[in-house]
């Protein structure tokens, strides 16, 4: 494609998002000027994934010590321990900020001096593909553009959302249940704002076109910086029209396709991805006709499986994975089970009936995790996310606690990088940390349970004698290399889910089969139902079955080839 009718496309979708074609002459010359220099520096990337691609989720300082700066000792761990495992690293906000632990940025292009610097985040670059957070909803109130916005002059100065306070937002789909508008003094008197998330993360306005040009000029600076994934955080809040649910509005995907166009135009191995913790049918609608993301994240994913393994039934999980849609070609699902956010649970409705999804928070409270609510339209408290590590809300099932925490723990992630898509592990997981109280007592916000920040030193003697920590990162390592070996468990491979019974869950990818056990007594499988083969290797555990059928013990996945 020619830069010419990358432009002619950029205009015809502003053309849809605005009605006119607002960007001038001088501005349309920016980005194609900005868009041809990248084209120029970077290296186009043959494919977007495969078998072997697998995603590690981080801080920038979930591993630290006092000798180097937080992005060193992060650098320094990744080849020591993660060299021949992942593929992609996503460094979680790495930006100056003012709070929600990165998720509110006060400059976007530069690196928070107390983590590094821009050579360190390409130091790491120059060895795994990096994915960067492209925060595109709202930005902190000390942020330039905001103070601007206070001062009433500069670029920020229309840059935000005033709304009468006494307008009926009741139609608006709320997140939490902080105010949506928050009050603000300013060189013009009292202005009331649109803050979604908090009232110093302050929702930018893209009504004003200035605000679209700004942020896909930053945009572009990732990708010049070696951002082969960018992470659109929180996008399907975007565009705001009141009486609406301003959520997934028509303008917000004709920006992500905008965003993808240029992807293409660049470097056809970059993937845009979408983040939208909402219900699965709203969150499939970024893949549109696969013109849109490349990946979504696969929301429901953590929690059907931990409600199937909680109550030793694969029934919901079935019915679920079963009827998962096509991607449309060149698209696949981020596969997660725990990230820096809690497991989120609106994700769950139209899966299971509202009445189990509140007695299934509850149950994560009595083990010693935090639910977080949001306001629903009608002013009811509904539980949105559950703050808790995976590893710990393993620990006990509908029956009570057991001794087999750690197998349905492995179960849960050998099952996650069994489905189709892209295997993605919070460095927690991969290192089976467990709740950190003291942090949610130090900081007051219930996510704090599961962002601990190790000690290098300390993670390094537990990793090198016998600790969960290091049984967990061991065995789960050992699996993503036996996985990155076969193409069966390449994205682009579908996945059959057969009906079986409740205790047990079969699902097909190419030429292996998945088969796992969600009870705590053995199981036999007959397998020559499923495969038509009697000689079948499990690859975990390399024994082979000349009869086809296999012995699963207590929570227990295996892949048969």
């Amino acid at each position: 494609m020619k830069l010419s009718v990358l432009t002619d496309k950029i205009k015809t979708r502003l053309i849809t998002i605005y009605g006119y074609q607002p960007f001038s002459v001088e501005q349309l010359n920016m980005l194609a000027g900005e868009i041809k220099a990248i084209k120029n520096h970077i290296s186009p990337e043959a494919v977007k994934w495969s078998e072997s691609t697998v995603f590690l989720i981080t801080y920038g300082d979930s591993i630290f010590n006092s000798r180097e700066k937080p992005l060193n000792t992060l650098y320094h761990f990744l080849n020591e321990y993660l060299a021949e495992i992942i593929s992609h690293v996503h460094i979680l906000p790495f930006f100056p900020y003012s709070s929600d632990d990165g998720f509110s940025i006060i400059d976007y292009r530069a690196v928070d001096k107390k983590l590094g610097d821009w050579d360190d985040i390409q130091k790491i670059g120059s060895h795994y593909r990096l994915m960067f957070d492209l925060v595109l909803n709202h930005i902190s109130q000390h942020s330039e553009w905001f103070q601007s916005f206070i001062r009433q002059d500069g670029t920020g100065k229309d840059f935000f959302i005033e709304t009468d306070p006494d307008t009926d937002l009741s139609d608006v789909t709320r997140p939490r249940s902080l105010p949506l508008i928050t009050p603000f003094e300013t060189a013009g008197g009292l202005k009331h704002l649109w803050t979604t998330f908090s009232a110093d993360q302050i929702d930018l306005n893209y009504k004003n076109p200035q605000v679209l040009f700004e942020m896909l000029m930053i945009y572009l600076y990732y990708l010049r910086q070696g951002s082969s994934a960018v992470r659109l955080d929180a996008v399907a809040f975007l565009w705001k029209e009141i009486g609406t649910s301003c959520m997934h509005l028509p303008q917000t995907h004709e920006v992500v396709k905008l965003m993808k166009d240029i992807a293409v135009f660049l470097n056809p191995g970059t993937i845009i991805i979408t983040e939208t913790n909402v219900p699965e049918k709203e969150n499939l609608s970024y893949f549109a006709e696969g013109d849109e993301a490349d990946m979504i994240y696969q929301f429901s994913l953590p929690p059907v499986l931990l409600h199937a393994l909680y109550c030793g039934n694969s029934s919901y999980l079935q019915k679920w994975a079963g009827n998962q849609p096509e991607p449309p070609a060149g698209c696949t699902y981020y596969n997660f089970t725990a990230s820096h956010d809690g497991i989120g649970v609106r994700p769950l409705e139209g899966i299971l009936p509202f009445d189990e999804i509140l007695d299934f928070a509850h149950a994560i409270e009595k083990m010693g995790g935090i639910v977080s609510s949001r306001t629903t339209k009608s002013g009811s408290q509904n539980p949105y996310e559950l703050n808790i590590t995976y590893i710990d809300a393993l620990r006990n099932t509908i029956r009570g606690p057991d001794e087999y925490q750690m197998e349905r723990f492995i179960s849960s992630q050998t099952l996650m990088m069994s489905f189709r898509g892209i295997p993605a592990f919070y460095i927690h997981s991969l290192l089976g940390t467990g709740n950190d109280y003291e942090g949610v007592r130090k900081t007051g916000r219930a996510r704090s349970i599961n962002r601990y920040k190790w000690d290098s030193d300390d993670l390094n003697e537990k990793l090198r004698s016998e600790t969960i920590h290091s049984y967990v990162f061991s065995e789960l390592t050992r699996r993503i290399l036996i996985r990155k070996k076969e193409y069966s468990f390449n994205p682009d491979v579908p996945q059959r889910v057969f009906p079986t019974d409740n205790n047990i869950f079969i699902m097909d990818r190419g030429d292996i089969l998945v088969v796992a056990n969600f009870t705590s007594n053995d199981v036999m499988v007959n397998c020559t139902q499923f495969k038509k083969k009697v000689t079948l290797t499990e690859i975990l555990e390399n024994r082979t079955t000349h009869s086809g059928m296999v012995k699963l013990k207590p929570y227990q996945v295996g892949w048969l080839k």
